[in-house]
């Protein structure tokens, strides 16, 4: 059987799709985002891809687990009972199943990312 991989490529400058607002912002400004590069294998149960937001705070409300490498800026990731965790440009980050939390995205964020 011939594997087949997927690569996400040059992440610092992929082009990404349309913009659209948090889904659940809080406070008044509201952070827009978007993907780039985004693929999803359902024989392994996975997606890929770059992710970039603006400035502005919001609920993570995924429920997969995600592994994400920060391309670019910096945030802090505050998981619900946890304490805040900074994340800057070359950090790998592993949320576990079912982590909903806070993004306070500082500096405009980019990272590449696989949920899971």
């Amino acid at each position: 059987m011939t594997q087949v991989l997927t690569v996400v490529r040059n992440a610092a400058e992929s082009a990404l799709g349309e913009t659209s607002p948090a889904k659940l912002p809080i406070g008044d400004i509201v952070a827009v985002a978007a993907t780039g590069q985004a693929h999803t294998d359902e024989a392994v149960g996975a997606s890929i891809g770059v992710w970039e937001s603006s400035v502005g705070v919001f609920r993570r409300h995924l429920k997969n687990r995600e592994f994400s490498h920060i391309v670019s800026g910096w945030c802090t990731f505050t998981p619900d009972g946890g304490e805040p965790v900074e994340l800057r440009a070359g950090d790998a980050v592993l949320f576990p199943e079912n982590c909903e939390g806070i993004w306070d995205i500082r500096e405009p964020l980019r990272k590449t990312y696989v949920l899971f």
